[in-house]
């Protein structure tokens, strides 16, 4: 399969070894005072350790790679004991790679190996998940006459990301609102808002499977259409975060140097 995974220029390497720290996922080794990528199946291609190169050694690139195995990554993490669990779970957290959190947080259950008191809630593992707590809520009082006809502003269709045509000429000179499915539901003016003037594209980064199909297609839309803007709605739980992270990653892969704007609305209807 092709994925992003880090590559390393020897040239520039100089072996000083900043960049093992930064990787607890094992990835990397000094050998032949060269730092190496020691397996495919270690690297999550998230480019962690890219910073902490002095030599700009370290970067990115879209190649056929083994895919990224977290129970293999585990193995080695458990075994470097509870401050290498706890930079590996941070990782996987700010990165938004709920998934492979998920993943992580379960060997360690089903080991019976304590998670780290700081990692134990905030990120989306079944019901601790902030975004799956159940909570009723009041419904605010309308301060506009019931009778009141509201117009739709939806101008194309589909709108799901997994149904979009790249090659839709609706896209062309469009204004992109890229929209977490849940944001319509809970924020009333959704329409007049977010979506008028716009070519709207729902996703769910927590439910759908595909974010690797969702950043290439969205990268051929970037790539092949000449966009506007792009602007992002999402809900306030974490798991929501990780659209931004889609729509960055298909700007990079579309060689693509646009501003994003983000709306970030609450589960009770505001915007944050």
């Amino acid at each position: 399969m092709k994925r992003q995974i880090i590559q390393i220029d020897e040239e520039k390497c100089n072996g000083c070894g900043l960049c093992i720290p930064t990787c607890p996922e094992g990835a990397l080794q000094i050998i032949d005072e060269k730092a190496r990528l020691i397996s495919d199946l270690f690297c999550d291609g998230l480019g962690a350790c890219i910073g902490e190169c002095p030599e700009g050694a370290i970067s990115t690139v879209e190649r056929e790679a083994e895919p990224y195995d977290e129970a293999k990554v585990m193995e080695n993490i458990i075994k470097a004991g509870p401050n290498t669990i706890k930079a590996h779970l941070k990782h996987l957290k700010d990165h938004d790679q709920s998934k492979y959190y998920e993943q992580a947080v379960k060997i360690l259950m089903d080991k019976e190996i304590p998670v780290p008191e700081d990692e134990a809630e905030p990120a989306c593992v079944s019901a601790g998940c902030p975004g799956l707590k159940a909570q009723a809520l009041e419904p605010l009082q309308s301060q506009e006459p019931q009778s009141i006809k509201l117009s739709s502003e939806l101008r194309q269709w589909p709108v799901q990301l997994h149904l979009l045509n790249p090659s839709a000429p609706y896209l062309e000179n469009a204004d992109l609102l890229i929209s977490a499915d849940c944001v319509p539901f809970a924020f009333p003016n959704f329409h007049q808002h977010f979506m008028k003037g716009k070519i709207v594209i729902t996703l769910c980064p927590k439910l759908d499977k595909g974010i690797d199909l969702y950043i290439e297609k969205l990268a051929q839309i970037f790539k092949t259409q000449n966009i506007n803007s792009i602007t992002v709605a999402r809900m306030e739980v974490p798991c929501c975060g990780g659209i931004e992270f889609i729509v960055q990653k298909a700007l990079e892969k579309a060689g693509k140097d646009m501003e994003v704007k983000c709306s970030v609305v609450s589960i009770k209807g505001d915007i944050l």
